[in-house]
């Protein structure tokens, strides 16, 4: 079978191919993708090539296929596997696999799986480490959001905190506690704040930072003071470059005892360097951002931490049960994570989309492989709208939705773009 997909041959070499599969082996899956959102990962391994962890030695003879923000349907099945997937069947994957230990993952590795595709191979090791798992929501983008979620699900596990007299560590952020979101209104803060708002385990009080006032306005209008105070969680957004002596009045909300828990999602030093001021007795710090810059440093403070406990932890991803958990949410519609995506577009926009994603402002672009698209900002649909009718009636579905992404958008989108 013929396959489209976007290719990485080496550093800054990213192609879309058409090609044939290889024949599907007993203990294969074929399957069609249909949506994948593309992550700075894909950016990061694009600018490394085969200096990235993930990335193979030989790509310039066997390019492996990006993306692992993936959603699709089960096309055909091996004989290994047909006791527990058949044809038809909506899947979504959890890429960081561990399989034996090894850090290759659909999305990085693999010559015949990955999410820019029309087509792929799921190879048997997916299965055997319980990494394709069965989705069951309406909408395709919902399934590859949740790769992300499962990051931010995650995050809020690996939080922990510790008790005076015994070396337990109590997992998870501190239910009722003060916790800060720095950097929080880019696409996976927001998720964060979604998450805080509407997990079983929320703080007290959340307070997200940010620079960016329109960014922080949209997420102030998807998450509201109001819908948290609902929740029971007293949420505050602060400008911190528009706020006076913004750093000691973060700290009055707390009475100045500090913050319990404290995430960075901006590797900049100076807001790592006041996610560890924040911090209260047995405070935790989550360095979630991932810094493309090997020697990239903070200052810490040691005295704190030996005398007040601070400490602090790096994620970046999450495992299969937090991939199921955030599917489980959304599926209950306790997380709207249609509010990380800013940007739709096809497969031959993931080129130019991932070469330059750094300098592309908004959230998560979501891209629909079968479809030929240009890269669009949700934001753009009204004025392109008035010359296009595509455009026109997508502006006007999601308006319905609060400006954001949606199932009936999805819906509309598949059924009337142009195909690849």
């Amino acid at each position: 079978m013929k396959t489209k997909a976007v290719r990485l041959y080496g550093k800054e070499d990213l192609r879309l191919d058409e090609f044939d599969l290889p024949e599907m082996k007993e203990d294969e899956i074929l399957a069609h993708i249909i949506s994948d959102s593309v992550c700075m990962s894909t950016y990061k391994a694009m600018e490394q090539g085969s200096d990235h962890k993930r990335v193979p030695n030989d790509i310039d003879k066997n390019p492996v296929i990006v993306g692992h923000e993936f959603c699709g349907e089960i096309v055909a099945v091996g004989s290994k596997w047909q006791h527990k997937f058949k044809p038809g069947q909506k899947f979504s994957i959890q890429p960081a696999m561990n399989y034996k230990g090894s850090l290759d993952a659909p999305g990085y590795s693999y010559r015949y799986i990955g999410g820019s595709a029309t087509y792929v191979i799921i190879p048997n090791e997916v299965m055997e480490t319980n990494c394709l798992l069965e989705y069951n929501n309406d909408a395709f983008f919902y399934g590859s959001v949740a790769e992300p979620m499962s990051c931010i699900v995650g995050t809020y596990h690996a939080m922990y905190h510790t008790k005076n007299g015994s070396y337990v560590h109590n997992m998870g952020i501190v239910e009722g506690g003060n916790m800060a979101i720095l950097a929080g209104v880019g696409p996976m803060g927001i998720g964060a704040i979604d998450y805080a708002i509407h997990c079983d385990r929320k703080p007290g009080l959340l307070v997200v930072t940010d620079i960016d006032e329109a960014r922080l306005q949209r997420a102030a209008s998807i998450y509201t003071v109001e819908e948290a105070a609902k929740n029971g969680v007293k949420l505050v957004y602060i400008n911190t470059n528009a706020t006076p002596d913004a750093e000691n009045y973060i700290m009055s909300l707390t009475d100045h005892k500090g913050f319990d828990d404290v995430m960075v999602f901006a590797p900049v030093r100076p807001v790592v360097e006041m996610a560890d001021r924040l911090l209260g007795k047995d405070g935790c710090l989550n360095f979630f951002a991932g810094p493309a810059n090997s020697e990239f440093k903070a200052e810490f403070n040691f005295y704190n931490v030996h005398y007040a406990s601070t400490h602090v932890v790096g994620t970046s991803g999450g495992n299969t049960a937090d991939m199921i958990e955030s599917i489980e949410m959304m599926n209950k519609g306790l997380l709207n994570t249609a509010s990380m995506i800013t940007h739709i577009g096809g497969l031959n926009s993931v080129v130019n989309t991932v070469m330059n994603l750094p300098k592309i402002p908004g959230g998560k672009k979501l891209i629909y492989t079968n479809i030929d698209l240009p890269l669009t900002a949700i934001a753009d649909f009204e004025k392109l709208g008035e010359t296009d009718a595509l455009f026109k009636n997508l502006n006007e579905i999601c308006k319905r939705h609060n400006m954001l992404w949606n199932a009936e958008a999805e819906k509309y989108l598949l059924a009337n773009a142009k195909a690849i």
